[in-house]
This record gives C-alpha cells, structure tokens and sequence, in this order.
C-alpha cells in the first residue's frame, strides 16, 4: 500500500469521526481522518456540555451509549487521562400527569434494552435531587451510571490514543471530492493532494450534506442551533443531570448539572427550532433558561452566570442518527445526524464502525445498526431526543 493510500478515510474530527479513527486503527487499520478544522473537535464536539447518557427511547442509542458510559467512565484508570468523569446518574423529572405517563412508558424499553432506571415518587426522587421544588412534583426517573466529563479532555485523549495506534491526521484540509468508479469509493480529493482508498466515512457531524453531495446523495438531515451556559463555580450541591421535559414558552425542555469542578451547566431545546448555521448567542436564551431553572430549583437563584455559547444539532426526521453502509455507493459509510448526541454516542459507535468495516459485527452490532439505517421509514418521534 503506498504512502498515500489507507483503508478508510474519514472525513470529520470530531465528536465520531475521532473515536472511530481511535477504534479502527487499534484494529490494525490504516485510517486517514480529514478535517478542515486546525485541530480535532472544533467543530460541534467543542459545543457539547459534556453529558454522558443511556437514558434514551430508543433501543439502538441505549446499547450505544452502555458502551460509551464503560469508555468513559474507565478512562482514567485504563488509559491516565483525567477526563472529570462523575458519575452522578440522570433524573428526569415530572411534574405532570403526561411527563409522568411519557416517563413510565419508557421503562420496560429501557431496561430490556440493558438500561439501569428506575421511577421513584416524590418522596423517592426529592431523596436524589433534595433541591427541587417539591409543589406539584409527581416522581421522576433516576438512572445512576449515566454521568458527564470534559468534552476537550476526553476528546484530545482519545485522539491522543488515536495517533498512538497509528490513525493520521490531516488539519486545514478541504475535501472537495470523493472518488468513484463503476459506483465504489477509490478515493478523496483534498486541498492537500488526492488520497486513495476503498471506503469514505462521513462523519461531518452538521456539514454531512455537503460531504454526501459529492456522491450524489442528499442526506436527510438538517442542522439547528442550541445554547448553552456556564455559571461560576461552587460547592457541590448537585449529583444528577436533571431534566425537565415540560415544554413552555420558547422552549420544549431544559436540563442542567453540576460539574465536577463546581460550575453548574445547563442547556435547553428551543420551540421553535432555528434551522441553519447561525452560532451567534441569542439575548433570549439565558432569561428563558435561568427562569424555568429557578422555577425547578429556587436555590440556583443566586448563582452567577460565566459565559454562554451556541452550537448545532444536526437533526433527522425521528431524532435518530443514520448509521450504515449507502445502498447506492460501495464504500460510503455514514455516521451522521446524530442529533445533538454525537458526544455520548461516539465513543461506543466508533467500536461498532469499526467491526462493521472489517465484517465482525455481532448480534448487538447488526440491532444497533437495523434501528439506525438511512434507509428506515422515518416514522414516528424519539420521546427523549
């Protein structure tokens, strides 16, 4: 194979494309990553909060995510790298008959699916989270091994590891083709030369469409833009990831926790969505947020606000990501709208790319990979997104 020849190339360094660069060159693949970024994770990845969950609808996103919470919540001890992992479990809450009913209707889903969760009453989840306003609380959902770390550590760790294995990188470079003969990849075309190889993944993250035109396909995603904050840091107070799925006023859910170095992080989904590419900071976003906050935990009415910021959710039709071979294009693999996830997701998905590349996917790999295909129905709505 000569020097500018790999197995695969994968064009995004980010949230997936890295711990798939890190999987498949563990695996003794030659594995090329392209990314027009200086630097791996400036796209989306460095937008993330950091939250790690299983706590998902959907079964395939569920077995995904066990693996990333073993990844992530191992990582030091196996590999040195402090990453802030906590391990303070996800709460959803409710505080109304629908979000008690969406809530429970979940669970025999999730735990068959392998998920650790349980519902608890009022009195139960007020033990778990002593500080949410008690008026009208129903009960919530608690999932324990879910938890959080550093989107930067744990992303320039794994592409630390990444590099040990072998994986190349390539920074400042544009793809402007993918090359194809008789309907199977042969190669890329970059600003930095040509590269050849037999398998193209698109983990673009929210600019996949522009890597899927270059086959000819128009991927079913479309990108939207979310805040988030940070305030300054203080004692720990908060173990959980809590969540409110009410839906109000510009907004259809909130959610927010504690790091590990005090801060306390908090997001939510607008309503209406903002479709596009726009990452300015809105004026509207931290009054909103710090309202319903304070609404479900008056005692963060006191705590000061550090920063806020604006990234994108590249979003599919039922809030799932596309995983899998194209039906059309021998060699072109997805691994695109991941809807806000690709942070949790990647880690596991990468392990699962991985074995899909080299025809070694076991039973759990071939469900993972039926529930996400491109070529689904796109029927129906994840209930947690």
């Amino acid at each position: 194979m000569g020097a500018n020849s790999y197995d695969v190339a994968i064009i995004g360094a980010g949230s997936v494309g890295v711990p798939a660069a890190w999987a498949m060159a563990r695996s003794g693949l030659r594995v090329l990553v392209l990314d027009r970024n200086a630097s791996p994770g400036q796209g989306s990845n460095k937008t993330a909060i950091g939250g790690v969950r299983a706590t998902h609808s959907e079964p395939a996103k569920i077995r995904i995510c066990l693996r990333s919470l073993e990844i992530a919540s191992t990582w030091q001890e196996t590999y040195g790298d402090n990453i802030e992992w906590t391990a303070g479990g996800y709460s959803f809450v409710a505080y109304d008959e629908r979000e008690e009913t969406v809530l429970r209707s979940l669970l025999n889903t999730q735990r068959s699916s392998g998920l650790d969760i349980e519902w608890h009453d009022q009195r139960g989840i007020l033990r778990i989270v002593p500080d949410l306003r008690p008026d009208g609380l129903r009960g919530g959902t608690f999932s324990p091994n879910d938890g959080h770390c550093s989107p930067l550590l744990l992303g320039h760790a794994m592409y630390e590891q990444a590099r040990r294995e072998g994986a190349k990188f390539r920074f400042g470079v544009e793809v402007s083709g993918v090359v194809l003969s008789d309907g199977q990849v042969r190669g890329v075309k970059t600003s930095a030369g040509s590269f050849d190889t037999p398998i193209v993944l698109n983990a673009a993250g929210a600019w996949a469409n522009e890597i899927g035109r270059m086959v000819g396909i128009e991927h079913r995603i479309t990108p939207d833009s979310h805040e988030g904050g940070i305030t300054e840091p203080v004692a720990p107070f908060l173990g959980p990831m809590v969540v409110d799925i009410r839906p109000s006023d510009g907004a259809s859910n909130s959610y927010f926790f504690q790091l590990a170095t005090g801060q306390v992080v908090f997001a939510l989904t607008p309503h209406p969505l903002h479709p596009g590419f726009d990452c300015r900071e809105t004026s509207s976003f931290l009054p909103m947020a710090s309202r319903r906050m304070v609404a479900l935990m008056p005692r963060l009415a006191n705590l000061r606000v550090r920063r806020t910021w604006r990234g994108l959710y590249p979003m599919t039709a039922d809030g799932a990501p596309l995983v899998g071979w194209s039906n059309s294009i021998r060699g072109y693999l997805m691994a695109i709208g991941m809807c806000g996830h690709g942070f949790m997701l990647g880690p596991g998905l990468g392990e699962v790319l991985d074995r899909l590349v080299r025809d070694e996917m076991t039973g759990n790999d071939r469900r993972i990979l039926d529930g996400l295909s491109p070529d689904r129905s796109f029927k129906g709505s994840a209930a947690l997104k």
